[in-house]
C-alpha cells in the first residue's frame, strides 16, 4: 500500500487560505456577451429608474449625464455645481484615470432638469445628493443601474460603465470623427477611443448581400 506523503504544517496553512477565499469573480463574457448598451437600452434604463424609489428623478438625471456625457462613476459621483455653466449651457467635465478634461455643451432638456434638480437639492455643491446631503457613493450608482436594468427588462446584467461604452459607439455610428471621439471622452491614448469604431457596424453596411 501505497503510503501517504505527510501533510506539513506550511501546506496544510496553504490549503486553509485556500478554502476560505472569497469565489473567483466571473469573467464579463461569462455574465454577458457585450459590455455596451444601445441608445434605446440606455433609454429605457434612464426611464425605468425614474419610476423607481423616492429619487426616482434624481436617478433619471444622473443616468442620463452617465450617458450623454460618457462619464465614468467616479466623475459622475463628484460632479459639482460650480461645473455647471447655467448661463451658457456648458459643463466642465473632469476626467479620472489621468484623462483630459473638456468642456461640452448641455442640451435644453438636460438644462432644464438640471435647473429641478438643483431646486431639490439646493444646500449640496454636488450634482447627487445622498440622504445624509453628502455626495451618492459608487456603490449607489451601481445598485441604481442594476436596479433598472431588471425594471426595464434587460436580459443581462447591466453597469454603470456600459453608459460610458454606449455612447462611444453611439458617437461611431454617427460617423463622429475618431479624434472628437477620443477628445469628448477624454482618452489619452487613441487606442482605446479606436475599440468604439472597430464595431461600428456602418462600415459593413451591405456587405451580407448576395
Amino acid at each position: 500500500m501505497k503510503k501517504k506523503t505527510p501533510q506539513t504544517p506550511f501546506s496544510a496553512k496553504s490549503k486553509r487560505r485556500r478554502q476560505n477565499l472569497p469565489p473567483t469573480k466571473p469573467k464579463n463574457e461569462d455574465v454577458r456577451s457585450r459590455e455596451y448598451l444601445t441608445p434605446a437600452e440606455a433609454k429605457q434604463i434612464r426611464d425605468a429608474a425614474k419610476n423607481l424609489g423616492r429619487h426616482g428623478f434624481r436617478d433619471w438625471v444622473l443616468l442620463m449625464m452617465l450617458y450623454r456625457h460618457g462619464l465614468r462613476v467616479g466623475e459622475v459621483v463628484g460632479m459639482k455645481w460650480d461645473q455647471v455653466d447655467m448661463r451658457t449651457g456648458k459643463l466642465h467635465v473632469n476626467r479620472l484615470k489621468n484623462g483630459d478634461a473638456s468642456v461640452h455643451y448641455i442640451e435644453a432638456d438636460e438644462m432644464r432638469a438640471l435647473r429641478k434638480l438643483e431646486r431639490q437639492y439646493p444646500e449640496s455643491p454636488f450634482l447627487f445628493v445622498s440622504e445624509r446631503g453628502g455626495p451618492i457613493s459608487a456603490r449607489t450608482v451601481h445598485t441604481i443601474v442594476a436596479r433598472a436594468g431588471v425594471e426595464a427588462g434587460i436580459k443581462f446584467p447591466v453597469h454603470p460603465h456600459m453608459f460610458r461604452h454606449a455612447k462611444g459607439y453611439q458617437l461611431a455610428s454617427k460617423g463622429v470623427d475618431t479624434r472628437a471621439i477620443q477628445g469628448y471622452l477624454g482618452h489619452k491614448n487613441i487606442q482605446h477611443t479606436v475599440l468604439y469604431t472597430k464595431l461600428d457596424p456602418t462600415r459593413f453596411k451591405g456587405f451580407a448581400k448576395d
